[in-house]
């Protein structure tokens, strides 16, 4: 089961509405650089020297949205060209609430198209601010027991907490929901929760009710490992912060770094899975309410058989 991409444009697709619009950027930019006398004629406003460097700001600022979106296309770049559009718009009302100004239609005109590239810009800003605040994270082990137990522990929600280390607990509500509580950077997040799918033994897919503080998706894979070795288990998911991408810079400086806090997950469900529990170092027995002592075992290398059965 593939994670639901309708509700966000996934990168490959903001990278080519990114690209589309640095060529407009360009293809605007060059005669306003180039010619920008002419330019200023065409659209009404005239040859004076005011005119023609007006031009040529805008003509740079469009060659220099250019290259940013053609070399990076994203959102804050599109962000860019909407607020250069609104200083488009700005220097055109300016130049129509002007008195006795010749061929005010080309004015006109042009402002329409001004008015009609900016929407166009907004909608394309819009669609990847809401790509670029999903984090989508993958992660996967291998457990040395069968599909169906690795499964039913899973699927036993209220012992998550045991080895996920930023969830406080679980309430089950009932068959196909349950209410999650977990720490944040700053306080706490809560959601509710409903089982999208559910296959015993092969995969668990849920999705956050609507009004999640933060909303969340994904599914979890128990697959026969190659040769008997037990269990594959394949975490997909995807998140969106409340702050979006600037969320994600302050969780990473606070040390909350969501790819490998799914990595260290992962490793202490195999542990809890086959030996019962999550293995701690003498020095740090607070265990999981000791925040600081999560990192496991960090004065021993994981062994030859460890390094073998996980990946990440």
């Amino acid at each position: 089961m593939a994670l639901d991409s309708q509700a966000r444009p996934s990168p490959s697709e903001i990278a080519v509405v990114g690209r589309a619009l640095g060529v407009v950027s360009a293809a605007l930019g060059v005669p306003l650089v180039a010619r920008p006398a002419d330019v200023a004629d065409a659209i009404g406003v005239g040859r004076k020297p005011r005119a023609r460097l007006a031009a040529q700001i805008v003509g740079g600022r469009e060659l220099a949205a250019a290259a940013a979106l053609l070399v990076r296309p994203s959102a804050p770049f599109v962000w860019a060209r909407v607020a250069g559009d609104a200083m488009d718009l700005t220097l055109l009302g300016r130049a129509l609430a002007g008195h006795g100004r010749r061929h005010r239609n080309r004015t006109v005109a042009a402002t329409a198209a001004a008015a009609a590239i900016t929407a166009v810009d907004v909608v394309a800003a819009l669609r990847a601010s809401r790509s670029g605040s999903a984090t989508e994270l993958t992660a996967s082990t291998t457990i040395r027991k069968p599909p169906q137990e690795v499964y039913e522990r899973w699927r036993a929600f209220s012992n998550l907490p045991e080895f996920m280390a930023h969830l406080e607990r679980v309430d089950v509500l009932d068959e196909r929901r349950s209410h999650w509580v977990a720490s944040a950077p700053f306080g706490s997040a809560e959601w509710d929760a409903t089982i999208t799918e559910d296959v015993p033994g092969e995969r668990i897919a849920w999705r956050s009710d609507q009004g999640a503080t933060v909303p969340n998706e994904g599914v979890v894979r128990f697959v026969d490992a190659p040769g008997g070795r037990g269990t594959e288990v394949h975490v997909q998911m995807r998140y969106s912060l409340p702050a979006g991408g600037a969320g994600k810079l302050v969780a990473r400086y606070f040390g909350e770094e969501p790819h490998q806090q799914l990595d260290d997950d992962l490793r202490r469900f195999k542990q809890v899975v086959e030996i019962g529990e999550v293995v701690r170092s003498d020095g740090a027995p607070g265990g999981k309410r000791a925040r600081k002592e999560f990192p496991q075992r960090p004065a021993q290398p994981l062994s030859t058989d460890e390094y073998t059965e996980v990946t990440w």
